[in-house]
Formats: structure tokens, C-alpha cells, sequence
């Protein structure tokens, strides 16, 4: 993995980095006042007009950040109206001199009751803070409901309450804010599954601490960037097709054939000098009008498959494919033919189904989270409950390399895991995961021969896919974008010029 890529830690680890930084010589106090002083500071930038706070403390450190903004703000001519979940005088350590400096600058806290308004133009979430672990308790749900039930917006100190630092789910509720300060270092739960409803803008406030010198404590993810992409260098000049790899698109059963056809003209625009669709013999006119430079192929059963598996470098096998016995014949042939593999789709659906399935390292297999769970025998729930977890047991269990989809889509093998973060709404939309297996197949026909590479093939299709949406959805709205329209865009990313491209997806 890229060290240059921002390192993500799971909530423990911060909690040591934080004990080790005290150890180090800074009074635990002065931390929580540089915490809250930078949080404070965020949210002057971020709304400059306000001049009413809503500070509602729980319980705890992430309370005595809160009393601290509340007094720094005071000090700094704000109304700010206090609210305590825990009665002030039960909290010790720093977090009871947080309450004391509060108190010496006029503030009175005020019980929460559920019928109290919420007085401030800017609330501030200082209630529960990473540790939490289990589903959020009373009166802490009604405080969270009552603080998204406000609409006003939200500064969420650290991480937003409700949320699970580990694995960006919900515990029951949890706050919706509009910006989110986290300190020290970044938690893989802000970046993935249900985080990315409830973060907002996202800034890293490190105080002055530098987790990579820490080298003991091992980057839970990695949060992919856009940086130019070494596996997209620009191509010899004298290079022809046979250096590009040959994709064979295993899909489109009888009376489904728009996914392959789909994925086969994606992985055309992404650079595979020869692609060709293996589908059933009622596809083959649509698939010449739509894009004559894929070789189409119509095929009755496995039986006809010999040659071109024997010609491919790469196969995608899924869109499409159906769990019928024509589809079960192109799965198993595949698996038989030992290139390395795309899977998705109703391939999944088969591995799923398999007595004694498979474990393989040649392949990337792409899951949303109802597909993984039939793969893990759990239900959806259960893996979106722990994205991160879902792909490590998928990852020992099968092997491969793993793109767990959906918000913050993540990628990874038992020993490395990263993080997309870009990616919008808009791809709520059928034909999207077609779209990345046809990426991802053109790639790995490309740059996956070598060996050893599958897994940054996976993060740059995975990032392409998603930064062509981002671009799409720029240009004309998310509502209505379509898995097709990512074709040219990803085709334009996957060629950057002198005239940064970056930018433009931004």
C-alpha cells in the first residue's frame, strides 16, 4: 500500500496514541483544551456569522471537550446555552476540570429534559465520543433525536454520537452533522457504510501528533486519493493490441444480456486491446449495434468455450449470468480455466451455493452487501454492522482480493484494506456494479499478467469507477446517471494530460 495515502485507525489505537502523547509529557488537560480550542476554531470557519451555541455534553472525555468549547466560546463573546446529559459534578479527571473552567467563566449547565428547546444556531455534539460499543441508551436517543429533529446545523466533536469509530455503523441512532472535527488521528468508521450520511465535512485535527511514528501501531485502512495512478503511465509508442490483454466477458443468459453487453464496452473504453463477450446467441445484434469492437460470441453451453478461454488473459464472469444450468455451465468453466477472474453478479450468487467453494488468489470478486452475506452465511445487516470485518472473514475464507460495494466502498485482502471515498448517490442506479466489473476486467487484462498487482488493480478500478460518477454527476446531476454515462469519463481519467484531471473530479 502507498504510504502517502492517509492511514486510518480503529478507535483503541487513537486511545493509546492519546496515553502515549500524555506519557510523552503533555499534561492531559492541555490536550482536551488544544482539541477544543482547534474544533472551536473549525467551527468559526465554518459558520462565521454564528454568535449562539447549543453545547450538549454527555459523559466522559469527549464531554470535557464540549464544556472547554462551551467556555472558549463564551470567552469569546457567544450566547451558549449548556447542556448536560451527566450531572457535571460526576465527572472526574480532566473532563471535571473541564466542567470546573466552564463554570469559572459564568456558565450554569442545564439538565436535559426532552422538552427543553434547543436555543442555538450552531449545536454542538460533544455527547458520546468514540468509545461507545453498544447501542446508544436513554436519554442519550432522545438528546441525538431531538438534535437532528432541530435541522440546525451540526458541529460533531471527534466523531458524531451513535456512530461506531470501527465500523461506521449506526448503534441504534446517531447524529447527523453537518461538520465533524476528529482529532489526532482519522477512524475508519467515518469513512464508510452509514458514516457517510452522518459526518458531513470531514476534517483530521492531529494536534501536533504523528501516528506514523508510531510505527508499532499497524494503519487499520488506507483512505484512497486521486494522485496520478503509476499503472496508467502513458503506453509505449510502439505498442499495439496483443500488449493490452484480451478480456472475455463470461454473461448475459438467455433474456438478460444488457449487464455483459454493458461491461464489455465499459472494459473496451478502459484500454483492453482485445475484449470478447461470451453470451447467449440472442444477444449478438444488440451487441454489434451497441459497440462493434467487442467480438461477440454466441454460445449455447460451455461446450463452445474452449478456444476462447484459451485465448483470454482475463475473464469477468457474473453480469448476467443467471443460475440457470446455461449459467452454471459458464461458471464452472471459468473456474476450470485457471486466468484470473472478475466476480460478480449471479457468479457470486453460484459461489455462494457451492458445497466446497474455492479459496484463490487470482481472483477480485465485488459484492454489495446482500451478495457478501450469502458468501458469510449472515444476513446484510450483520455486514454492514461491521463492513471491515465483512471483508476480512470473505478474504479468509475465499482468498482474492475483495471490493465490499456501497458507501465508502472498501477493498481488500485479509492483510490490507483501503478506502473510496469518493463516489455519489447517483450510482444508486442499476448496471453500476456491470460498470466496475468491466473496469476491473480491462485492468486486470492489462496489468494483471505479472502477478502480485491484483490488489492495486482492484483499488485504481474501484477509484476510476468511482471518480468517473463523481465527474458525471458534476456535469449533469446525480439524479438520472446512468452506468453507461461512466464509459467516457472513466476513458478520461484513465488518460490524464498536463491539464490535471484531478481537479475536475473534485
Amino acid at each position: 500500500m502507498q504510504q502517502a495515502l492517509r492511514p486510518l485507525y480503529r478507535a483503541e489505537q487513537v486511545r493509546e496514541l492519546d496515553r502515549r502523547t500524555i506519557a510523552a509529557g503533555i499534561d492531559g488537560f492541555s490536550l482536551m483544551q488544544q482539541a477544543a480550542s482547534a474544533a472551536f476554531d473549525a467551527l468559526r470557519q465554518r459558520w462565521p456569522q454564528a454568535r449562539r451555541l447549543s453545547v450538549v455534553c454527555g459523559a466522559g472525555n469527549n464531554a470535557g471537550d464540549g464544556y472547554v468549547l462551551a467556555a472558549l466560546a463564551v470567552c469569546d463573546g457567544f450566547d451558549v446555552q449548556l447542556i448536560a446529559l451527566r450531572d457535571p459534578d460526576s465527572l472526574e479527571g480532566d473532563a471535571g476540570r473541564a466542567v470546573a473552567m466552564a463554570r469559572r467563566v459564568g456558565l450554569k449547565p442545564q439538565a436535559w429534559s426532552a422538552d427543553m428547546s434547543i436555543m442555538g444556531e450552531v449545536v454542538v455534539d460533544a455527547l458520546l465520543g468514540t468509545g461507545l460499543s453498544g447501542e446508544v441508551r436513554e436519554p442519550f436517543a432522545a438528546a441525538i433525536a431531538a438534535i437532528n429533529a432541530s435541522e440546525l446545523p451540526v458541529l460533531a466533536v471527534d466523531i458524531p454520537s451513535g456512530l461506531s469509530a470501527d465500523s461506521g455503523a449506526v448503534l441504534g441512532c446517531a447524529v447527523e452533522a453537518t461538520l465533524t472535527t476528529t482529532f489526532i488521528a482519522d477512524k475508519l468508521g467515518l469513512h464508510t457504510g452509514a458514516a457517510v450520511a452522518h459526518v458531513g465535512e470531514h476534517r483530521l485535527l492531529t494536534l501536533g501528533v504523528d501516528a506514523a511514528q508510531h510505527g508499532d501501531l499497524a494503519a487499520a485502512a488506507w483512505l484512497l486519493d486521486d494522485a496520478p495512478d503509476p499503472l496508467l503511465a502513458p503506453r509505449r509508442r510502439d505498442s499495439h493490441k496483443g500488449d493490452h490483454g484480451h478480456l472475455l466477458v463470461l454473461g448475459g443468459a438467455p433474456g438478460f444480456g444488457g449487464a455483459a453487453l454493458l461491461a464489455s464496452e465499459v472494459a473496451a473504453r478502459l484500454g483492453a486491446g482485445r475484449v470478447s463477450l461470451a453470451t447467449a446467441p440472442e444477444h449478438v445484434t444488440a451487441s454489434l449495434v451497441r459497440c462493434p469492437e467487442v467480438m461477440v460470441h454466441g454460445l449455447r453451453g460451455p461446450a463452445d468455450l474452449a478456444s476462447l478461454l484459451d485465448g483470454a488473459d482475463a475473464i469477468v464472469v457474473g453480469p448476467g449470468l443467471g443460475q440457470g444450468a446455461w449459467g452454471q455451465g459458464m461458471w464452472q468453466a471459468a473456474l476450470a480455466a485457471g486466468k484470473p477472474l472478475v466476480v460478480d453478479a449471479d457468479a457470486l450468487n453460484l459461489l455462494a451455493g457451492m458445497a466446497s467453494p474455492p479459496r484463490r488468489d487470482d481472483w477480485i470478486l465485488t459484492p454489495h452487501p446482500g451478495e457478501a452475506a450469502r458468501l458469510l452465511g449472515c444476513s446484510s445487516r450483520e455486514v454492514q454492522h461491521d463492513r471491515p470485518g465483512a471483508v476480512a472473514a470473505l478474504a479468509r475464507r475465499y482468498g482474492g482480493q475483495w471490493v465490499l460495494k456501497g458507501a465508502g466502498t472498501l477493498v481488500g485482502d485479509e492483510a490490507d484494506l483501503a478506502v473510496c471515498s469518493f463516489g455519489n448517490p447517483g450510482m444508486a442506479s442499476g448496471g453500476m456494479g456491470d460498470a466496475l466489473s468491466g473496469m476491473l476486467g480491462a485492468l486486470v487484462a492489462q496489468f494483471g499478467r505479472g502477478g502480485g498487482v491484483l490488489g492495486k488493480i482492484a483499488r485504481s478500478g474501484v477509484v476510476l469507477h468511482a471518480r468517473a460518477a463523481d465527474l458525471a454527476a458534476a456535469d449533469a446531476g446525480e439524479r438520472g446517471l446512468l452506468a453507461g454515462d461512466l464509459a467516457s469519463y472513466a476513458r478520461r481519467l484513465a488518460n490524464p494530460r498536463t491539464s490535471d484531471v484531478r481537479d475536475t473530479a473534485r
